[in-house]
C-alpha cells in the first residue's frame, strides 16, 4: 500500500529592504516549530512576524552566504541560541568574511555567527517535521545550495538566487559563472516535477513547468 504524501508546508514570505530579499518561514500546519530560510535585513520586523505567527525557529537554512541572505542570522540566533545555522560547505566561510559576503563592497561590515552545520549534495536536513534535500547549485555563488521538499505535493524548492520568475540569479559576482548557473538550473531544478513550486530569493513564486516553458534565459523560449 502506498503511503500518503506528507502535507505541503505552510510558507510565509517576509520581504526585507534594502535588497527586496525574501525570507521564508516554513512550518507544518499543526506545528509551531518553524525553519527560517535566508534571514535578511530588518531583523526587528522579522522577529515581530515570527512572534505574531506564534512560531519557534528550530533551524536557520541559508542558501548562500551573500549579505542580504544572512543579515538576520545573528538576531534569530540570539533569540533561539540552540537554532543551528545551516549552509553549503562552499559558502560557509562567507558568513564571517565581509568581502566574500559582499557586505564590504556595499558599505556594510556584516558578520554572521559561524555555521553549525555545513551541508553538501544529497544530504537531508530534518527540522520542524520536514525533510529538506540539499542540492548544490553553483553559478550565482560557488557554494550556493537549494533545499527541496520532495515528499510534499506539490513539491517545494527554496531556491535562493538561482532561478526567478522569468529570470535567473546574477552571475557577475566574484565567484559566479553563467555556465555553472545554467547547468544548476537544468540539472538540479528542471528535473523536478513541473508542478514543483519555486520560492526564490527575490520576487514572486513560480513553478518549474512555467520556467521550463517561458523563462527567457533557460526555458524553451531561450532555445528558439
Amino acid at each position: 500500500m502506498m503511503s500518503n504524501p506528507a502535507p505541503t508546508p505552510r510558507i510565509t514570505c517576509f520581504v526585507s529592504r534594502p535588497f527586496s530579499e525574501n525570507t521564508y518561514l516554513v512550518h507544518l500546519a499543526d506545528s509551531t516549530r518553524c525553519v527560517v530560510v535566508d534571514p535578511g535585513f530588518e531583523s526587528e520586523q522579522l522577529l515581530e512576524k515570527i512572534a505574531m505567527l506564534r512560531l519557534t525557529p528550530v533551524a536557520i537554512l541559508c542558501t548562500h552566504g551573500h549579505l542580504d541572505h544572512i543579515a538576520g542570522n545573528e538576531a534569530v540566533k540570539s533569540c533561539w541560541p540552540d537554532c543551528p545555522i545551516v549552509i553549503g560547505k562552499g559558502d560557509a566561510f562567507k558568513l564571517r568574511d565581509t568581502f566574500a559576503n559582499l557586505s564590504q563592497p556595499y558599505g556594510f561590515d556584516l558578520r554572521s555567527p559561524p555555521a553549525d552545520r555545513e551541508v553538501s549534495e544529497g544530504e537531508i536536513v530534518s527540522a520542524a517535521g520536514i525533510d529538506f534535500e540539499v542540492r548544490e547549485t553553483p553559478g550565482h555563488s560557488a557554494g550556493h545550495v537549494i533545499y527541496v521538499v520532495r515528499q510534499a505535493r506539490p513539491g517545494v524548492v527554496l531556491g535562493g538566487d538561482v532561478l526567478f520568475a522569468s529570470g535567473v540569479g546574477r552571475w557577475d559576482t566574484p565567484d559566479g559563472s553563467w555556465e555553472e548557473l545554467e547547468a544548476s538550473i537544468r540539472d538540479k531544478i528542471f528535473n523536478l516535477p513541473d508542478d514543483t513550486i519555486v520560492y526564490p530569493g527575490h520576487g514572486e513564486t513560480t513553478t518549474v513547468g512555467d520556467e521550463k516553458r517561458f523563462n527567457p534565459y533557460v526555458g524553451a523560449a531561450a532555445r528558439r
